[in-house]
């Protein structure tokens, strides 16, 4: 049986995401057919699929995947291809692929690029080629501050968002005194950053904090007793993935659940899964999208859970389908060959077109390059409140875009009209 347009773009999307997984390069095509008079797309996306943050990033293509579907870009008539690399967590991996992409891969825009400092690395390249940047995954403020770009957007969320919805909350409900723990490198060194100022700014005291070696740390037990040691009442953690959950599950080990409070700045969904609710309940933490939120989120989930049945998307997957929908649409406005050749010229239009999808809601692109949209401060479950595997997290408050994120005169970014 001949395989539906749809079908044949699933099975290569899937095939592409086990090439990734084993090797540093994998394609993906989505191709309407017929002759080579066809509108046609090249776009990238740079992740890891084998460090601390795989198994948050592996319903990334199938995100990427699900925007073409909903914008139906075989019924247009367009025909898309996606790459997929790997940096293996270094900027300088990230820079090659980008620039052997850019130059002769014939690539018109990558859609992610997953951490700060690969990120940040691969932004003055896309500016340089004048290509569109589209980042959900890293966090670092500097994307939209002094090292913003005509050529990027920064999506889902960034430090300064977690740090003012769980910082400020949990000061206010008597965590007055912290010690962070965090990795060594731009995120975790701008999350500790940022929180620490949320926490003294709301009367709060940072005691300590120490940074870890990344991504080579898997024992963090002298960090922790150090934390304990000082006297805190909040242990913070600056990391993500297999590193989180390494720290969470040694904090427990060691008993600091019984004398501090453990805060996660950044907590996926996916982690919570991966630690379980008897460990991981009541942490909170700050999200941008969860697939539970409202009717709209649970449909797009639901589109997009075959694709991904065992990860389900957590918030940087969901910005990569959110943008690259927006993308899209920005595309078919300025028209394939014009988006093609002006990187600068595609995202100028992204933030002229307002924004809205099932995963954020309606929303807007600020000059600076940043999305704004809604922040959720939310708290895991108790195992007995579950209803099952994937609902893991309950809605405590909605902080409105203006105050999650950081205000635009603020940031820096030389593209700000004073």
């Amino acid at each position: 049986m001949a395989l539906t347009r749809r079908q044949a773009l699933a099975a290569s999307l899937s095939a592409a995401v086990g090439a990734a997984a084993g090797g540093s390069i994998g394609r993906a095509y989505a191709q309407a057919g017929g002759g080579n008079s066809r509108p046609k797309l090249k776009l990238g996306i740079i992740s890891d699929l084998a460090g601390p943050y795989a198994d948050l990033n592996r319903p990334t293509l199938p995100c990427a995947q699900q925007a073409l579907e909903d914008f139906d870009v075989a019924g247009r008539g367009w025909d898309v291809e996606i790459l997929f690399a790997q940096h293996f967590d270094k900027a300088d991996n990230a820079v090659t692929i980008a620039r052997q992409w850019f130059d002769r891969e014939g690539v018109d825009a990558l859609l992610d690029v997953n951490t700060s400092a690969t990120s940040l690395a691969v932004a003055s390249v896309a500016r340089e080629k004048n290509k569109a940047l589209l980042l959900s995954g890293p966090g670092t403020t500097e994307l939209t501050g002094r090292q913003c770009s005509p050529n990027h957007v920064h999506w889902s969320w960034d430090t300064y968002m977690l740090a003012s919805s769980s910082g400020s909350a949990v000061v206010k409900r008597g965590g007055t005194t912290w010690f962070f723990v965090a990795a060594d490198y731009s995120f975790g060194q701008q999350l500790v950053k940022d929180a620490a100022g949320v926490v003294e700014a709301n009367g709060g005291k940072v005691l300590g904090t120490t940074y870890y070696p990344f991504p080579t740390t898997t024992d963090f037990s002298s960090l922790l007793l150090r934390a304990q040691a000082s006297g805190a009442k909040v242990l913070a953690l600056g990391n993500a993935g297999a590193d989180l959950q390494n720290c969470i599950k040694q904090a427990r080990e060691f008993g600091l659940n019984r004398s501090m409070t453990i805060v996660s700045l950044l907590t996926y969904d996916t982690d919570v899964r991966m630690l379980g609710l008897p460990i991981a309940q009541g942490l909170m933490t700050t999200q941008a999208y969860y697939w539970d939120l409202n009717d709209r989120t649970r449909a797009f989930n639901a589109r997009v859970r075959p694709k991904t049945p065992e990860f389900w998307p957590n918030m940087a997957n969901a910005g990569i389908y959110a943008q690259t929908l927006h993308y899209l649409k920005a595309v078919a406005e300025l028209g394939v060959a014009a988006a093609k050749a002006d990187g600068a010229a595609t995202i100028a239009r992204m933030k002229a077109i307002p924004t809205d999808d099932d995963c954020f809601g309606p929303g807007r692109i600020r000059e600076d390059g940043r999305k704004l949209h809604p922040a959720y401060l939310m708290q895991v479950k108790a195992p007995g409140e579950s209803s099952g595997k994937y609902d893991v997290l309950k809605l405590l408050a909605t902080v409105p875009p203006e105050e999650a994120f950081r205000p635009m005169s603020a940031g820096g970014c030389p593209l700000v009209r004073s």
